[in-house]
């Protein structure tokens, strides 16, 4: 569980789990534009653009993942994202399951 300090996120594509973890950063297009979510987000529920996103994980180094759609929610420091498809592009940052 995520302290207040991070965000507890998820990202699963429609046919596969692709990462999850505590974050400081995540960074995604929606289809309203770019958004930066930092713990105490307000709540949000946004369509996801394709494209890549981006995530500072709290330990590791920052990756991204090339997402095809979906959508992308924010409530109490945990982001879940669920893509049409979405691929981790660099595989040595796999999260916890």
């Amino acid at each position: 569980m995520a302290n207040t300090a991070e965000l507890e996120v998820e990202i699963v594509a429609a046919d596969h789990f692709v990462w999850s973890g505590a974050a400081t950063t995540v960074n995604a297009r929606t289809s309203e534009g770019s958004v930066g979510i930092l713990p105490g987000h307000a709540p949000l529920l946004a369509i996801l653009a394709a494209g890549e996103m981006a995530i500072e994980p709290v330990s590791g180094a920052r990756f991204t993942v090339t997402v095809d759609g979906g959508f992308f929610s924010v409530d109490s420091n945990r982001v879940v994202i669920v893509a049409d498809n979405a691929q981790l592009n660099d595989a040595a940052n796999a999260g916890t399951r």
